[in-house]
């Protein structure tokens, strides 16, 4: 678990791939907002989280569930990170920001030719 990286994860990657791609140019890991974004398309004042599923509690996936053993610390865990989730990404509305998330199935599901689900992370975007 030690190993798993904040920056630079596989399916950040691949976003990141895509939108420049797509002519989109973008920042990284901006330090002075709230929750370090992973990508700030500065532009269209938007931020785009890219969140892992475990990690971050996707409850609409299979991988956003709590593990079977030492569940009491893991639920505690990850809902304190969902909460932290909440509070970054209430920071920058009200700075002005608008906030997108994307989970990891999402991702790997535009990794796979899904380009409707990719669309819909650009509709937001715009």
């Amino acid at each position: 678990m030690s190993r798993i990286g904040a920056k630079d994860t596989k399916p950040e990657l691949l976003l990141r791939s895509m939108l420049f791609r797509d002519g989109f140019r973008f920042r990284l890991h901006r330090k002075d907002l709230p929750g370090k974004p992973d990508i700030t398309l500065t532009k269209y004042s938007t931020v785009i989280f890219v969140h892992g599923c475990f990690w971050h509690y996707h409850s609409d996936c299979r991988e956003g569930r709590i593990p079977d053993t030492n569940s009491k610390f893991w639920k505690e865990k990850l809902s304190k990170n969902v909460e932290r989730d909440q509070k970054r990404q209430q920071e920058l509305l009200e700075m002005g920001w608008n906030v997108v998330v994307v989970w990891e199935c999402e991702v790997e599901r535009m990794a796979k030719g899904n380009i409707q689900e990719y669309n819909g992370v650009l509709s937001k975007i715009k």
